[in-house]
């Protein structure tokens, strides 16, 4: 299966269940890969033909920087239920979403996790 993905994305968020987190906020990570066929596009180079990446950002965008959720699991399954809501060519999506300022002691590079979901 083909893919579309963007990797690296960084929004400020106010995700977490601390209240410290909750009021200063932070950085997160986000890697999504939409699964689908890019026959038609390649073939077309046509635009409506495929996904447009640049508004797959802005959906991850409304997610990251909009309501606050206690956990970044919920952060992701809702990134994951509006891309396959808004992409319907998309057959399946990953999404994995980092959170390297989590409160924790202790050094570690960050605090991730990594859904799939299909339609």
């Amino acid at each position: 299966m083909d893919k579309i993905e963007l990797k690296g994305m960084e929004f400020y968020g106010y995700h977490g269940c601390c209240p410290e987190e909750r009021e200063k906020g932070q950085f997160f990570f986000v890697d999504v890969s939409l699964q689908l066929s890019l026959r038609k596009a390649g073939k077309s180079d046509a635009l409506e033909d495929t996904v447009n990446y640049a508004s797959v950002f802005e959906d991850v965008r409304s997610i990251v920087e909009g309501t606050p959720r206690n956990l970044i699991e919920s952060v992701a399954e809702a990134i994951a239920d509006k891309l396959l809501m808004n992409y319907p060519m998309a057959e399946s999506v990953c999404v994995s979403l980092q959170k390297p300022n989590a409160p924790i002691h202790g050094k570690f590079r960050y605090a991730s996790v990594t859904i799939e979901r299909e339609r």
